[in-house]
C-alpha cells in the first residue's frame, strides 16, 4: 500500500499544496482548521493590504480565483482592479469555498507529534490520539506560534501577551469594540500596526498612539496609478527587484545567508497601505524614533520607559494597554510538533530551514512551504501570491519521491 502524504496547515499555502499533489494523484492527508489565522486572528473589519492580483491561492486547473468565488457566490464586489480593497472576512470565505471544493478531504485535526520512522518515512501522532504513517511530510503552518513579542515587553508579562491583560499582540485580538474609552499604545509601524490603531481610534478608543523605533517610519505606499510604467509589473508594484522576488525565487537560495535574512526583513516590509492614510492622519498620534527600553506593570496598566537610539534622557509612557503589533519571526523551535530528532537534524540559515529545490529540507521527505520557507526562497513567501510559484514546484517534488 502507498503511504500518504501528510500536509500540515490549512491556509492558503496548505490547501494550495494539497490541491495540487491531489491533481497530481498523490495520496495525501491535510490536517488543520481551514483559514484559521485569517478567521480568528486578525480584527473584525481589518482589510488586506494586498490587492486582489496578488490575493489568488494558486491552484492546479482554472475557475479558483478570488474573482471566481464572488462570481460564484453573488458577491456584489469582484474585486477586479488593483483600487479594489478585500476585507479579510471576504478573502477568508474565500479560503474556506476554495477548500471545500478542492481539499474536501480536509481532516480538522491537530498534529500533535512528527517523527521518523525506523523503517522509512514518517510516523505522524494526532490529537485524537491515531497513529499513522507517512511518506513525506509538508509543513504549512504560517503564522502559528511565531508571533514576536519584544523582550523588554514580554519582561513584564511572564505569563506571556494577553489580550485582556496589560500587554498583548495584535494576533490575539479578533475584537477591538473592547478599548472603547481606553488609552492604547500600539508597538510597531507596518500595517498590521497602523491599521489595528485606525480600527481602535474608529472603536471609540479615548487615544491611540503610535510607537516606532525609527524616525519616519510611519509611511504609506503609493496608489495604484503612481507605479512608473518603464517597470515590470508584479503583484506588489513595479519594480525590477519585485519581479525577480516574485517569478525566479529559486535565485534566492543561492544568495549568502546574511543577505537572504537582511532582504527577507526589509524588501516588502513595514509600510501602510495607500488607502489608509486617509483614515490615520489626524486620528492617531504618533511617537518615532523612541524605543522601549523598560516596561512595567502597575495596578495593571503597563507602564514603558522609552528612549532615543542615540540615548539621552529617557521618559515614560502609561496607557491602558499596549498592543504590540511586531510581526512574526521563524523559528524552527516554535514548530513543537516535530520531534527533537527532526529538528536537530534540520539544516537551519538565516532564520529557518534551509530548503533545496522543491522546497525539500534537509531531512528526507521533510519539505516546507509559505513564511517557514521565505529564508530559502524570498520575500514573496510571505504573501498569499507566493502559493504560484510554491505549490507547483513543491507537488512535482513529492511526487517524484
Amino acid at each position: 500500500m502507498t503511504l500518504p502524504v501528510a500536509v500540515i496547515g490549512a491556509g492558503p499555502y496548505g490547501l494550495s499544496t494539497a490541491a495540487h499533489l491531489k491533481a497530481r494523484a498523490v495520496p495525501t492527508r491535510v490536517f488543520g482548521a481551514p483559514m484559521v489565522s485569517w478567521r480568528e486572528n486578525m480584527p473584525a473589519g481589518m482589510l488586506l493590504k494586498s490587492t486582489p492580483s496578488a490575493s489568488d491561492i494558486d491552484a492546479p486547473q482554472p475557475g479558483h480565483t478570488l474573482f471566481d468565488y464572488c462570481q460564484d457566490v453573488g458577491e456584489r464586489r469582484r474585486f477586479e482592479s488593483d483600487w479594489d480593497i478585500i476585507p479579510v472576512e471576504t478573502f477568508a470565505a474565500y479560503g474556506l469555498w476554495f477548500q471545500q471544493r478542492l481539499v474536501p478531504q480536509l481532516e480538522k485535526e491537530r498534529v500533535v507529534s512528527v517523527d521518523r520512522r525506523g523503517s522509512g518515512g514518517f510516523e505522524i501522532k494526532l490529537d485524537s490520539g491515531e497513529q499513522f504513517a507517512a511518506r513525506a511530510v509538508v509543513v504549512a503552518t504560517g503564522l502559528t506560534n511565531l508571533a514576536q513579542l519584544p523582550p523588554e515587553l514580554a519582561a513584564a508579562v511572564p505569563a506571556g501577551p494577553s489580550a485582556t491583560g496589560p500587554i498583548s499582540h495584535s494576533s490575539q485580538h479578533r475584537d477591538l469594540a473592547g478599548f472603547a474609552g481606553k488609552h492604547v499604545v500600539v508597538v510597531g509601524a507596518g500595517q498590521s500596526a497602523l491599521e489595528s490603531a485606525v480600527l481602535l481610534a474608529e472603536a471609540g478608543a479615548a487615544s491611540v498612539r503610535v510607537l516606532a523605533r525609527r524616525r519616519g517610519a510611519v509611511r504609506f505606499g503609493a496608489a495604484p496609478d503612481g507605479q512608473p510604467l518603464f517597470k515590470p509589473d508584479t503583484p506588489f508594484g513595479r519594480a525590477w527587484s519585485l519581479y525577480a522576488f516574485s517569478y525566479h525565487a529559486d535565485g534566492f537560495r543561492m544568495l549568502p545567508a546574511p543577505t537572504r535574512q537582511y532582504l527577507v526583513r526589509r524588501v516588502l516590509g513595514p509600510l501602510g497601505a495607500w488607502w489608509l492614510r486617509e483614515r490615520f492622519i489626524g486620528k492617531v498620534q504618533v511617537t518615532e524614533g523612541k524605543r522601549v527600553l523598560r516596561a512595567r506593570v502597575e495596578a495593571g496598566r503597563p507602564v514603558l520607559t522609552l528612549g532615543g537610539d542615540g540615548g539621552g534622557t529617557e521618559s515614560e509612557l502609561r496607557a491602558d494597554h499596549v498592543i504590540a503589533a511586531t510581526g512574526y519571526r521563524m523559528d524552527v523551535a516554535a514548530l513543537d510538533f516535530l520531534g527533537t530528532g527532526l529538528r536537530t537534524r534540520l539544516a537551519v540559515s538565516a532564520g529557518g530551514p534551509r530548503l533545496g529545490a522543491g522546497y525539500h529540507s534537509s531531512v528526507p521527505g521533510l519539505f516546507f512551504t509559505g513564511l517557514p520557507a521565505a529564508a530559502s526562497y524570498g520575500p514573496v513567501m510571505r504573501f498569499v501570491c507566493g502559493t504560484e510559484y510554491a505549490s507547483p514546484r513543491l507537488a512535482r517534488a513529492v511526487a517524484a519521491l
